[in-house]
């Protein structure tokens, strides 16, 4: 197949689980950037929230942020799809994660917000992950309160995250169903062990991807995509050819037309390649 534009995942796809990026994945990304690739960054995460390492490679120009709620261009320094939740829903969203025994925050244009008492009481529920709760810290501002925030500053977020405590799983998988049913608007995902995320239904890595190539005038048929999370698999569906990772939840390898080797193993780099030859 021809590859004209490759999407790809970050935490648990194109970097390994110390957060580092293996030199067979940057040596890949280098041989197809000289092919004239496309190369797409689809994340969870929003601008400030990438690697130094990621960037200083110099060979993005289009990242998906916030799971599809953002395709952005990095030279224009524009964003050029968009699909947020609107404060009144956002609102109603944090009234029902007060109920439960979580955490939760936002992302609202290139930042994150967290409830103050929320963002000291962080290192309770990222005992086993201290490189997440590093970034929880780094890019959430702390608020006296969320909804508070959200009603007053008025201006649609890009997405909700809730954080649940590793003895709280089963709550976690219910929520994963529940939410959306109690919010049709919304789609509800994740991509960590302990996390929910929350998008406008009209977002989706695989919706922004369709978008990006519609902007481009790239056939969907022309495009690869890796990812390994649940936040991954309508991007897996949407491109032309989809692979999931070795390390991937089952749900996302049942979407994907090839698994690969794992995200410790250089698995992207290894296909990649694979693709060139």
């Amino acid at each position: 197949m021809p590859v004209k534009m490759i999407a790809f995942d970050l935490d648990g796809t194109l970097f390994d689980d110390r957060k580092q990026l293996p030199q067979e994945n940057i040596a890949a990304l280098r041989a197809a950037g000289d092919a004239g690739i496309h190369l797409v960054p689809a994340t969870g995460r929003i601008l400030q929230g990438l690697p130094d390492q990621l960037l200083q490679l110099g060979l993005f120009r289009y990242f998906i942020f916030a799971n599809g709620a953002s395709v952005y261009d990095l030279d224009t320094e524009t964003q050029l799809f968009s699909a947020c939740i609107p404060p009144d829903l956002a609102v109603s969203i944090c009234e029902h994660m007060d109920t439960l025994p979580v955490l939760y925050d936002c992302y609202r244009g290139e930042w994150g917000y967290m409830t103050q008492w929320m963002y000291e009481a962080a290192p309770d529920f990222f005992a086993l992950e201290p490189e997440i709760l590093k970034l929880v810290r780094r890019l959430r501002k702390p608020v006296p309160e969320l909804k508070e925030n959200i009603r007053e500053v008025d201006v649609p977020l890009e997405k909700l995250q809730m954080y649940f405590r590793p003895e709280q799983m089963a709550e976690r998988e219910r929520q994963l169903f529940e939410l959306p049913r109690l919010f049709p608007e919304i789609a509800a995902t994740s991509s960590l062990k302990n996390n929910i995320e929350i998008n406008s239904i009209k977002a989706g890595k695989g919706r922004a991807l369709l978008e990006l190539c519609a902007q481009l005038g790239i056939a969907p048929e022309d495009t690869v995509a890796f990812g390994d999370g649940l936040n991954d698999a309508d991007m897996l569906e949407a491109a032309g050819y989809g692979a999931a990772m070795e390390n991937a939840a089952d749900a996302v390898k049942q979407k994907a037309d090839a698994v690969i080797e794992n995200n410790n193993d250089a698995g992207v780099g290894k296909e990649i390649f694979r693709l060139l030859s």
